[in-house]
């Protein structure tokens, strides 16, 4: 039974536990299924009530949730993307959105290098191979693999993200190129990186990492005409937005040899069905969306997006949103 003093919230999945204590004795909430990629009947029905909507970026807020929503005052996404929400219809209704930038940023350069060195040097194809007896004696030609040392690395979207790829690039000794509309002379000097136009990146590059939003100028921003750019032997990270690459064009691309291979964290939809295309392929390595996958960052996700909610219902600025504009016209 609710408690009909507090603001009813309405939070998309359940979360560990001590996830949601700040909102504690603060909200009456409202709890969803540890997962799924909707909100279920039973939040659908408190829609009507709801002041707050914490949410998970597999959740839809669009004009259609947003109707039966009438006394709806903020969305907290945990997320940094926020390309599942509606912004311009929250916007006009009055509604600020939050997000959860900043904590994610470490987790997200440590798993992209991860995986572009599992892709360099062929990790999870040697993986399996040792499991099913086919590793049957030391061989000088055995899975070999792409150095680091010493290749080009582009990065595409030099956002904190992607500065922070490049730093620990750098690290292994990689040469930095990155495109981006604001260049960071601060970065060019600390670690010699590149200011480059993305055709250009695009044909010197060794390993392509991308690191933009989702939006519709990124969309399909890899498509079949800037893969015939990548040389042969380069890898292509993603770990940004499943749709920034176009999936048909990257299947053809790795199938007849265009470029090498590809590491993806992220992919369009998600998940992919078992049968798709990219998983019977051994120059592709795919993995569930994990890029903020430490329990330390996911908390610290959730804490953000607790405190957007407070200050939502609270009639405060929210500490991290995406929506500022929406002040301005209240």
């Amino acid at each position: 039974m609710g408690n009909n003093s507090l603001p009813t919230v309405l939070v998309s999945h359940k979360l560990p536990n001590g996830w949601l204590d700040p909102l504690d004795n603060r909200c009456d909430l409202v709890v969803g299924p540890p997962e799924g990629d909707r909100l279920v009947e039973a939040l659908e029905a408190r829609l009507p009530e709801a002041e707050g909507l914490f949410i998970l970026l597999t959740i839809k807020v669009d004009e259609d949730l947003l109707a039966r929503a009438p006394k709806l005052q903020v969305v907290s996404n945990m997320a940094v993307g926020f390309d599942n929400i509606d912004i311009e219809a929250c916007t006009q209704r009055g509604i600020p959105v939050g997000n959860t930038p900043g904590v994610l940023t470490d987790g997200t350069a440590d798993l992209t290098m991860a995986i572009m060195l599992a892709a360099a040097r062929r990790l999870f194809e040697a993986s399996q191979d040792a499991r099913q007896g086919r590793w049957t004696t030391w061989s000088p030609t055995g899975w070999l693999g792409k150095d680091l040392m010493g290749a080009k690395l582009g990065i595409i979207g030099l956002g904190k993200i992607g500065t922070a790829v490049a730093r620990r690039a750098h690290g292994f000794g990689m040469e930095i190129l990155y495109t981006d509309p604001h260049p960071n002379q601060e970065l060019e000097d600390e670690i010699d990186a590149q200011h480059s136009e993305i055709h250009d990146l695009l044909e010197s590059a060794d390993f392509i990492s991308i690191h933009v939003p989702l939006s519709d100028q990124t969309r399909h921003m890899i498509n079949k005409e800037t893969l015939q750019l990548m040389k042969p032997s380069s890898l292509l990270i993603n770990t940004s937005r499943g749709p920034i690459v176009d999936q048909d064009a990257l299947v053809h691309a790795l199938k007849t040899g265009q470029i090498a291979g590809a590491a993806l964290d992220v992919t369009d939809p998600e998940p992919l069905s078992p049968d798709h295309e990219l998983f019977k392929l051994e120059n592709c390595l795919i993995v569930p969306h994990i890029g903020s996958a430490t329990w330390n960052t996911r908390r610290r996700m959730a804490e953000r997006a607790c405190e957007n909610i407070l200050a939502g219902l609270g009639n405060q600025h929210l500490p991290y949103c995406v929506n500022p504009q929406v002040y301005q016209e209240r």
